[in-house]
């Protein structure tokens, strides 16, 4: 029998990870030595990409906190639009520049997040090794169906989308990571995540269809790929798809 024992409550969504009847109630932990807190919380399911706050008996603590016998342990998800500055915060503050790096299940939900505008990266290609290393280097947030995924030690920003529906998932990320307002809707290639700008008509002539050239003026390409664009009746349709997901889009 290990001879310590400590009390740990989760909050909010990080009850998702956690088994039916352990979820919105006192999960009592047994332990031998003094092992760090990070470690505990990871074996009971929840991975600490999505963990913001650690109170011990009332007190905030880090990952490396050494448990002991009797703590009462509250753990808390990620405060993206809470000030909770005067508190020790387990992550880094939200990066300056919102990123995605997104896994081989999430293809749908990565061409509606550069429809909004954000740099996503997506290859189906990738494997874990891979999204980890660019979350690290680029300073990425991992978005994954995976929750093993988020258990790497040099994961620092995850989220695991709980839903199966594309539509649901970009609510999801957007409420949960609280970013309607940075939305900035059609500047992102849907293909390959390049920058589009605005170019003249002559730039892009010769590759046009004669109906195009009838009844378009201005166009746009990608500047990665080289992809063409105009504001066809497929701008109005997408237009109408950001109103019904996140509200009137910003001019």
């Amino acid at each position: 029998m290990k001879p310590h024992r400590a009390n740990f409550r989760f909050y909010e969504e990080l009850n998702d990870f956690l088994v039916p009847e352990g979820r919105k109630k006192i999960i009592e932990y047994r332990f031998a030595g003094d092992p760090a807190i990070k470690d505990p919380i990871e074996t009971i399911g929840v991975p600490h990409s999505e963990i913001d706050l650690i109170l011990v008996n009332g007190e905030s603590v880090g990952f490396d906190y050494r448990l002991k016998n009797e703590d009462r342990v509250a753990v808390y998800p990620m405060f993206e639009s809470i000030d909770i500055s005067r508190l020790q915060r387990l992550r880094p503050r939200p990066l300056r520049k919102t990123r995605f790096v997104v896994d081989v299940n999430l293809g749908k939900l990565a061409r509606r997040l550069r429809m909004l505008g954000f740099d996503t990266v997506y290859d189906n290609c990738l494997g874990d090794r891979e999204i980890v290393e660019l979350s690290a280097t680029e300073r990425r947030i991992i978005l994954t169906r995976d929750r093993r995924l988020l258990f790497r030690k040099a994961v620092t920003h995850g989220f695991w989308v709980r839903s199966d529906d594309p539509d649901t998932q970009l609510r999801e990320v957007i409420t949960r990571l609280d970013l309607g307002a940075l939305a900035r809707p059609l500047r992102r290639c849907l293909e390959c995540n390049g920058r589009i700008e605005r170019v003249d008509r002559e730039q892009v002539w010769d590759s046009l269809e004669p109906l195009t050239r009838r009844f378009y003026s201005e166009f746009y390409r990608c500047s990665n790929c080289r992809k063409v664009y105009w504001e066809g009746s497929h701008v109005e349709h997408m237009t109408e798809v950001i109103r019904r997901l996140i509200g009137p889009p910003a001019e």
